[in-house]
């Protein structure tokens, strides 16, 4: 099964860069990546070699590649664009110029050439069994709410928000606020009240879709006390429907008009063919998403209608080869962007798998059984969910019938070469891991999955079609085979319109391109190799610098995860006086393991061989937990930030953190250390 072909560091049997799996040619046959090229060679007349070669000519010729794309998917417009792309800078560039476009008409459209009963949406939760809504329900719902949501005086720019579980409602909600012009916007309902304000208040909405609770790991989480004080700190809202998810019953008292959700999907059915999709211009706002808010406001990222639409179709289709008869599955909240991504698979026709829920309620394996019983084709979680999984002895294809399974999808964090192999000797021998990074500030992927080609341990396999991605040195000059900083050097249509409420667009400049202007820089350390295949090192502001040489906190856990023992960690990196470094490791420890001298030694031994002693920190503690964000990401951040004497309230905000208590245990550190 494995060609070594990799040249990177080797521990477990495979290194980074080693060859896993090929495709077989009847899986490169069928691939609308393979479709796709034979079309520009029959109606462009553009016939290229190979995937890098495509790859160069989107790049370099952005009007005739994304105007490729608007015709073989039929984006539907009242009238072609006047222009693909006007402007050289990604800062100022104006998208699809003229046409006028509804994203939620795409997904919807689908709906027509559907046979009676085909499955758009497989939906579960820990309270709810396994079901399946038809791509009619799904229109026929969305026809009845977006047209009472018109009755109540919405109109097109209005912000709805959604304070909801990852169910159906969420789904049919956020597709008839877009179906009619208006702004979506979610946070999930496992955020306090606070954090969701911070957020929705920004944007100043009129409606609200609001749950009164959820079921996390079998426990039972009512949240209307949040809802009230959400609902009443925002000034601007003028209805609010309820979802009664847990059964608790409405208990708000709020000026805004309650009306049940239930009651807006009822009454006789809107007609396909009558119901009218409010076709917007390119830069009519689509859906606000947010950063993480770990160290301050969260920025309210703003996405248009016709650049998500023919991202979505480029990437869905042609790096995921999603399409009708496929279902995606990724473990998420309506809090994360993949909430958005695993919907955006419904654009190409294919169903998507929904989950609310522990994703280890009922057992550590409960997602692959969850997989098996809806079919699910394509399977995506973050490689830290992964990796808990394979600690925990979980072997999936020998428990569960994953035959219809043809890919894994990994995002959030960067993949170790350890994670791939995992799936090829406990999921199955022949299949496709997809490896992909991206992000909320554009909602897609930069760099992503290639079906035509073979997956090398730990490598994202490709630049994204129309994606101008390089990797630059701190001079500015772009590299190969080294570590640098990820930027993007061309427009592509999800580049943010901007951030809600940033006027002036100074805040949205200095958030990308202030280190090189005019470039994307999306804040990665990263490397591209000869064959363009992609390495994610972690975030470049949580660098860790050791006598000069930059490292990717990813090498030092890719490490750290074959130390038995050892739960999770976290490796920051700080500047001293004197021109020197700081660089200590925490560590979370299994429930019968001890932070001892021979762990210790096993640990600087590890990370001395694996990796280089450039790794090898300058203390190791034992933490009772890493902090994490709300959406799954380490607080690396902020956690150097209150290291190097940061007040807590500018460094982190508990808000925005799944536990907030794992804070204190820094905290105390930190005080200590001053007192030394």
């Amino acid at each position: 099964m494995t060609d070594r072909v990799g040249n990177g560091n080797v521990t477990s049997g495979v290194r980074e860069g080693d060859r896993l799996w090929s495709p077989s040619a009847e899986r490169v046959e069928a691939a609308e990546l393979t479709r796709f090229m034979r079309w520009l060679a029959l109606e462009r007349g553009y016939s290229f070699p190979d995937y890098n070669a495509l790859w160069t000519w989107s790049v370099d010729d952005l009007e005739g590649f994304w105007s490729a794309i608007w015709e073989y998917f039929d984006i539907i417009s009242d009238e072609r664009p006047e222009s693909v792309v006007i402007g050289e800078g990604i800062f100022d560039a104006k998208w699809f110029v003229g046409t006028h476009t509804n994203y939620a008409e795409h997904v919807l459209r689908h709906e027509a050439k559907a046979e009676p009963g085909e499955t758009a949406l497989c939906h579960s939760s820990e309270i709810r069994p396994i079901a399946q809504m038809s791509w009619q329900d799904l229109g026929g719902r969305v026809r009845k709410l977006a047209t009472k949501m018109r009755a109540m005086g919405i109109i097109p720019g209005d912000r709805i928000v959604s304070y909801m579980p990852n169910t159906p409602e969420a789904v049919i909600a956020m597709l008839a606020t877009v179906a009619i012009g208006a702004v979506w916007s979610s946070a999930a309902p496992e955020f306090g009240h606070k954090t969701v304000v911070d957020r929705f208040s920004q944007i100043e909405p009129k409606l609200a879709f609001v749950s009164d609770g959820y079921s996390f790991n079998g426990k039972v989480f009512d949240r209307r006390d949040d809802v009230s004080a959400i609902v009443n700190a925002l000034d601007h809202l003028k209805h609010v429907v309820w979802f009664d998810y847990m059964g608790f019953g409405c208990a708000l008292s709020t000026d805004a008009e309650i009306i049940s959700f239930d009651a807006m999907i009822e009454g006789p059915p809107v007609m396909r063919e009558t119901f009218q999709y409010e076709r917007v211009p390119a830069d009519h706002p689509l859906w606000v998403l947010y950063s993480s808010g770990t160290t301050g406001l969260p920025k309210a990222i703003v996405h248009g209608h016709a650049g998500m639409i023919a991202e979505h179709l480029k990437v869905m289709a042609l790096h995921c080869n999603l399409g009708p008869s496929k279902r995606m599955f990724f473990y998420t909240t309506t809090g994360w962007m993949m909430w958005n991504s695993v919907i955006s698979a419904l654009i190409t026709g294919a169903s998507a798998v929904l989950y609310d829920g522990s994703p280890v309620h009922g057992g550590v394996d409960m997602l692959w059984r969850l997989a098996s019983d809806t079919r699910t084709t394509c399977f995506g979680a973050s490689p830290t969910l992964v990796d808990n999984m394979k600690k925990a002895g979980v072997r999936p294809g020998k428990s569960f019938d994953l035959s219809a399974m043809d890919m894994v999808l990994l995002g959030g964090a960067p993949a170790t070469p350890e994670t791939f192999q995992w799936f090829y000797e406990n999921v199955a021998e022949d299949f496709w891991v997809n490896s992909q990074s991206g992000g909320t500030d554009l909602c897609s992927g930069l760099a992503v999955g290639l079906p035509i080609q073979p997956v090398y341990a730990g490598e994202i396999q490709c630049r994204g079609l129309g994606i101008a991605m390089e990797v630059w040195n701190e001079g500015g000059r772009s590299i190969l085979d080294e570590v640098g900083e990820l930027v993007v050097t061309r427009p592509f249509p999800t580049a943010p319109l901007g951030f809600w409420g940033d006027d002036s667009r100074s805040r949205y400049y200095e958030s990308y391109f202030g280190t090189f202007p005019g470039i994307w820089r999306h804040g990665d350390l990263a490397k591209i190799n000869c064959r363009g295949g992609v390495y994610v090192y972690g975030r470049s502001d949580s660098t860790l610098n050791r006598f000069g040489v930059r490292i990717g906190t990813a090498e030092i856990y890719r490490v750290l995860e074959r130390v038995s023992g050892v739960k999770d960690s976290l490796i920051i990196c700080v500047e001293t006086d004197g021109g020197g470094f700081y660089m200590p490791l925490f560590v979370s420890l299994d429930a019968n393991t001890t932070l001892t001298d021979a762990l210790r030694k096993e640990i600087v031994s590890r990370l001395r061989v694996d990796a280089s002693p450039r790794h090898v920190p300058d203390e190791i503690h034992a933490v009772p937990e890493i902090p994490y964000t709300l959406t799954g990401k380490k607080m690396e951040i902020p956690i150097r930030k209150l290291v190097m004497g940061m007040d807590v309230d500018k460094a982190a905000s508990r808000d925005a953190m799944a536990k907030p208590a794992a804070l204190d245990w820094f905290i105390e550190f930190v005080r200590q250390r001053a007192g030394r």
